[in-house]
């Protein structure tokens, strides 16, 4: 037998082999350049962010049964690729109602997000508009219709609406958002009450945060982002009259119980732009609602933030797009966590996706930054899943590329 012959290497065979990193002092920037996937960004929000405020973003209703096997309806879909396609060239973007992305994904409205980092909604709005891709500002927003208008005024946004008790309240806030130039009105129809978010409670979460001794020993951890909570702008939702205590609290003493079908008639008489409802789960709702003339769904059951144990997102969305036949766009949101999750939604019948969470780890993790890489990192997962599906256009995506389970 042959022995394999030792020798010391040389220094020119070494040298291709050693890898320098460029040694930065931004800290964040290199915890953001090594984060690959969401689930890296939400490991670096964990760390840096004030439990009260991550569990915020992170849990859900209750058991958060929901929210689980939202995440499992995604795992299980089985992928079935066509090879000896020319995937040179992919184009994912789309158009959508009044807005075109580069993926389909509209980032989603979520609430008190100057929690998660001082800058908030104008964060997420910069970064939104670099990557082309739509936003929704919320009612329980953190930053005005006017303000983020002025800080991102080409930005593609929507503006969510909770419809309040105090109707000419929520009437005023329409105008404000349709005259600061926002196109589509979000409905979201799933909050009667409150669903009880056991972390928050658990956590004490109050808004805004109150200085109790849990939290002052909090600060001992997590000193940035409470020295950026105290030398900014006061922490309060920017469009509601009235804060404090619990979100629970403030929702069921703010919201409308008595939101109906009747008030749809009342929304379009007094909003000119497009009308999307956001919190479909069943197929009866959605033929009702496309009958008296919305223009798009969400089918959503509120990242599982709401009722636990509610129907998952995407099992019900095959059923609910065949329903509505082409009529209105179809949309989904709850449990996304990666590009390929949406390659799957969309092989199945939706227009595009909302996403919350996502984004929101990569704010916590790293402001604007931390959002940009958010974006990016779907945006690779997208058009590299599509790749290796062997389709070149969202167009192209049937239920025989993503098979449910």
């Amino acid at each position: 037998m042959t022995r394999v012959e030792r020798r010391l290497p040389r220094l020119d065979e070494l040298r291709p082999l050693v890898r320098v990193e460029r040694p930065t002092l931004q800290r964040t920037r290199r915890h953001l350049e090594r984060a690959h996937t969401i689930d890296d960004l939400r490991r670096i929000a964990r760390r840096r962010t004030p439990r009260s405020a991550f569990d915020y973003v992170d849990g859900a209703a209750e058991s958060e049964v929901s929210l689980s096997r939202a995440r499992a309806a995604f795992a299980a879909v089985d992928f079935r690729p066509r090879v000896l396609r020319d995937v040179s060239e992919v184009d994912p973007s789309i158009r959508l109602l009044d807005v075109t992305s580069p993926i389909p994904m509209v980032l989603a409205p979520t609430g008190f997000t100057r929690m998660m980092h001082h800058e908030g909604e104008r964060a997420v709005g910069r970064a939104a508009l670099a990557a082309g891709m739509p936003y929704a500002l919320s009612t329980m927003g953190t930053v005005s219709v006017e303000d983020l208008a002025a800080e991102v005024p080409d930005l593609q946004r929507w503006f969510q609406l909770y419809l309040w008790r105090d109707r000419p309240a929520s009437l005023e806030l329409m105008a404000r958002a349709r005259a600061a130039g926002y196109t589509t009105l979000v409905l979201t129809v799933d909050t009667a009450v409150a669903g009880q978010r056991l972390r928050d409670v658990r956590n004490g979460m109050t808004i805004p945060p109150q200085l109790t001794p849990s939290t002052m020993a909090d600060m001992a951890l997590h000193p940035r982002w409470w020295a950026n909570l105290l030398t900014t702008e006061p922490l309060t939702f920017a469009s509601l009259t009235q804060s404090g205590g619990t979100v629970e609290q403030l929702v069921n003493r703010m919201f409308d119980p008595s939101l109906s079908v009747a008030d749809l008639a009342w929304l379009r008489e007094n909003w000119s732009g497009t009308i999307v409802l956001k919190g479909i789960q069943s197929v009866e709702d959605a033929t009702e609602f496309v009958d008296l003339g919305v223009d798009g769904l969400v089918v959503s059951n509120h990242g599982g933030r709401q009722l636990d144990r509610s129907v998952t997102p995407l099992q019900v969305l095959p059923d609910i797009v065949a329903a509505v036949d082409g009529r209105v766009p179809v949309l989904l949101d709850g449990g996304i966590m990666h590009g390929a999750d949406i390659v799957a939604a969309v092989a199945n019948g939706a227009d595009a996706v909302m996403v919350g969470r996502a984004y929101l780890y990569g704010l916590m993790a790293g402001g604007e930054a931390g959002v940009t890489r958010a974006l990016q990192i779907l945006t690779s997962q997208v058009t590299r899943t599509m790749q290796l599906l062997g389709v070149t256009s969202v167009d192209e995506l049937t239920p025989h590329h993503a098979v449910l389970h």
